[in-house]
């Protein structure tokens, strides 16, 4: 009995023992099942791989293929617009070469045709020649004369009866001509220019602008210089600062511009604020200030020459010639002054008061762009009116009084009498006569200087130069050339406002003399 706890024990162990057993096959059979499925999903996944790789491995076949028969249609089709390129232009050549060949035949056929007519010619003139020297003989032998005797009796005829009617005619003209004329004419321009009543002074416009001290040029300069390019930049005006003594000089074409510089640096100087902001903001003001003073220039103009109906940008422009002077007389008053003497030379002669005056007052008016326009302020003056829709009177007027064009009518001419009294007058114009000559010199030098030149004449106070050539010499292609040269070398070596008209005169004559 002792023995039975001993063996229940180890039986209880032998069924622990058993049992353990039981769950380690048991987990054993598990563990192989889970591996078993393991195994089968990695063959899974790696079929699955092999399929999405053989997919990808097609994807981009495809894509390769697509895109290399892209890059094959796009290279056809270049080949194909290069091809017909070649084509379009072979196609071209070979017109080019057809025309060409019958351009050759033409000028061929036209050659043959030129031999034939002069040989034809040449016929003909040996059978005139002939037949007039078989009449010239009949006639000699009927008249008993000579030809040069029957040529000096006929010339003399001719010559008798013309001086006759000439001498009979130019006696009636003078008679009713010079009457009358030269009193007339002194009488009307003397009444005309006292009547004016203009000042014998001239007005220039003053380039220099005074500076309180010499340390106001260091601070115009500015800082390296950036003060005098701002201010240079700004206003298209020269500054220039030299050693002349609390002053400093401003230079441009433009008189407009050179005004606006002028003020803008008159306020720089009194403000004493110098540097590239004030002086954008100085130079905005004063172009407000110009503008403004151009206005009531031109409006103050029209208002003393009493012509109505005048467009505001021609007034504008007027008031521009404010600014502008033509060896130092001011051009607006010497136009007001035209327009006057002109309505009151109209007034005397009958003619249109009106279109007088008002062709005066605009005649220079090309005067106000012809720095930015080229051609003489005349042309370009009647140019601007034409754009303006004004009358055609006034235009022509204007077109015609330095005789760019040929004056048609009345008032034209007393536009032209009127402008050459106001210029010619004592004081209106500073140009020395020693400037004026050296000027009409260099222009004749320049015309004698070439080769087969005769004579020359400076007309129009140099805005014409004539040269009368050697016939002989200059044949008309030569001439053509003797013009665009002299014209070439006057731009070269003279400095002049607007322009100078080359006039090549090549003329033959034939002189013989009645015994």
């Amino acid at each position: 009995m002792e023995y039975i706890p001993f063996i229940a024990t180890l039986l209880l162990g032998i069924a622990a023992v058993a049992y353990n057993i039981h769950i380690y096959k048991k987990n054993a059979n598990l563990l192989n099942l889970e591996t078993k499925k393991a195994l089968a999903e990695a063959e899974r996944i790696k079929e699955e791989a092999l399929k999405e790789s053989e997919a990808c491995k097609r994807e981009a076949l495809l894509e390769a293929k697509d895109e290399a028969y892209r890059l094959r249609a796009e290279m056809e089709r270049e080949n194909r617009e290069k091809k017909a390129e070649v084509q379009r232009l072979e196609r071209r050549l070979a017109q080019k070469e057809e025309t060409l060949d019958r351009r050759i035949e033409t000028v061929e056929r036209k050659e043959r045709n030129l031999h034939n007519l002069e040989a034809s010619l040449q016929k003909k003139d040996n059978e005139i020649t002939q037949i007039i020297d078989t009449q010239n003989k009949e006639l000699q032998r009927i008249s008993g004369l000579t030809v040069d005797e029957a040529r000096s009796i006929f010339l003399k005829a001719v010559e008798d009866e013309s001086r006759k009617e000439a001498a009979k005619l130019m006696r009636e003209i003078e008679d009713d001509a010079k009457k009358d004329a030269d009193r007339k004419a002194r009488s009307i321009i003397t009444l005309a220019i006292q009547r004016c009543a203009v000042d014998q002074t001239s007005e220039t416009t003053v380039s220099v602008v005074p500076l309180p001290n010499d340390e106001m040029k260091g601070r115009i300069i500015g800082r390296e210089g950036r003060n005098i390019r701002a201010f240079e930049t700004m206003t298209g005006v020269d500054l220039i600062i030299d050693d002349t003594p609390e002053a400093v000089v401003l230079s441009a074409f433009d008189p407009t511009r050179r005004e606006v510089a002028r003020i803008a640096l008159t306020n720089l100087i009194i403000d004493g604020r110098i540097h590239p902001g004030r002086i954008e903001e100085m130079i905005a003001k004063a172009r407000q200030e110009v503008d403004q003073r151009i206005l009531e220039a031109g409006e103050e103009a029209v208002i003393k020459s009493g012509v109505t109906g005048i467009p505001i940008d021609i007034i504008k422009l007027l008031g521009k010639m404010h600014y502008r002077t033509s060896y130092g007389q001011n051009v607006l008053d010497h136009s007001v002054e035209v327009s006057l003497l002109a309505g009151m030379l109209a007034e005397e002669v009958g003619a249109n008061v009106q279109v007088a005056k008002r062709a005066g007052l605009l005649h220079d008016l090309g005067k106000a762009v012809d720095f930015e326009v080229e051609g003489p302020h005349a042309v370009i003056g009647a140019d601007i009116l034409r754009r303006y829709k004004e009358s055609q009177e006034v235009i022509l007027a204007v077109e015609g009084h330095h005789y760019d064009v040929d004056p048609n009518s009345l008032e034209s001419i007393l536009v032209i009498c009127a402008d050459s009294i106001s210029a010619s007058r004592p004081g209106a114009r500073r140009e020395s006569l020693e400037t004026y000559v050296k000027r009409l010199k260099k222009l004749e030098e320049i015309a004698d200087s070439f080769q087969g030149v005769e004579k020359t004449f400076a007309v129009q106070a140099g805005r014409e130069i004539r040269l009368i050539v050697k016939p002989e010499q200059i044949d008309d292609l030569a001439a053509i050339k003797l013009a665009r040269d002299t014209a070439h070398r006057i731009e070269e070596e003279m400095e002049y406002p607007g322009q100078i008209k080359v006039t090549v005169i090549r003329e033959t004559r034939a002189i013989d003399f009645a015994k």
